[in-house]
């Protein structure tokens, strides 16, 4: 069985698109999904630096762009099945929504671009930001988040937790860390999927009620809590409400486990959820796609682990 996932913000890397690029199709793509974002995706993802890129106004969009784009390069082999089950990892939902049907890319486009600015608005009215903590005691790391005032952002499995706050709170989680547990503040512009992130959920639900959703053609797995989604209208109001939300990574996992998942491909910018398969998700294969040498290896694994066409 053969799902398919997509990367959230912070996976974004300089120059990610300039392999794809030499694609004459895909650079036509690229340029009507710029259209659609107003933003010079191509410059974003071949020219921008690390930090112009860190920027949630375009880091959302651009990362979207990504996993879209190598999606239909991907299936530009007709013959391959198509994945069983979907999910994305934060605004990674964003794609897989796309990817099993829910919106067409322009709608995923345009519902993104709001989501990027109005969390960038929301993060900009105090500074916080987000640090994950790998390892450490489960019971400890949730008494010391609780004790500073800090949300568990995302769960993601594996003894990974991503917590969010102020960033006051932040420093003083890394002054004071649980034992045992790696410290690592993340590329990110605000405390996404907390209380901070209200003031942009109206902004994005407005955008949302303009959408038409159709229900999903493939199994597709929500943040909120791993549950497997069949209305296009329950996975959109599921997308909005998870901006200040968290999200539950390791539930979506345990979820494609007991679906019987049994290969995965992530989508471009690939990496960071297969590194974390490894541990969430054992005696599961996997490819991550991050330029377009990667196309094979992930075509290889979908049309053995895939089932349907």
């Amino acid at each position: 069985m053969l799902a398919l996932l997509c990367p959230g913000q912070g996976a974004q890397t300089p120059g990610m698109l300039a392999s794809w690029l030499e694609v004459p199709s895909l650079r036509t793509l690229l340029d009507r999904y710029s259209a659609v974002t107003e933003l010079d995706l191509a410059h974003l993802g071949t020219d921008a630096d690390a930090e112009t890129i860190k920027d949630t106004r375009v880091a959302q969009a651009l990362l979207t762009a990504a996993s879209l784009l190598s999606w239909h390069a991907l299936t530009l082999d007709a013959g391959l099945p198509r994945p069983d089950a979907v999910a994305g990892h934060s605004v990674g939902e964003l794609a897989a929504s796309a990817v099993a049907g829910v919106l067409s890319d322009e709608q995923a486009l345009l519902l993104v671009r709001e989501r990027g600015l109005a969390m960038a608005d929301a993060a900009a009215t105090e500074p916080t930001g987000m640090t994950a903590l790998v390892g450490g005691d489960p019971e400890e790391v949730t008494a010391t988040l609780a004790r500073l005032g800090l949300t568990a952002a995302n769960v993601n499995g594996g003894g990974q937790v991503v917590a969010a706050g102020t960033r006051a709170q932040l420093d003083a989680l890394s002054a004071a860390h649980p034992a045992k547990a790696r410290v690592v503040p993340l590329e990110v512009a605000g405390a996404f999927h907390t209380e901070h992130m209200r003031p942009a959920v109206a902004r994005v639900r407005e955008m949302a009620d303009s959408l038409s959703p159709a229900d999903p053609t493939t199994a597709l797995l929500s943040n909120a809590d791993g549950a497997v989604v069949t209305s296009g209208e329950e996975a959109l109001s599921r997308m909005v409400t998870q901006v200040a939300n968290p999200v539950r990574w390791d539930l979506c996992c345990e979820q494609l486990l007991a679906l019987g998942v049994t290969g995965v491909v992530e989508l471009c910018p690939g990496g960071v959820l297969t590194r974390l398969a490894r541990r969430t998700l054992p005696g599961v294969e996997s490819v991550a796609i991050k330029r377009p040498g990667d196309l094979p290896a992930a075509r290889e694994l979908m049309t053995r682990h895939g089932g349907s066409r």
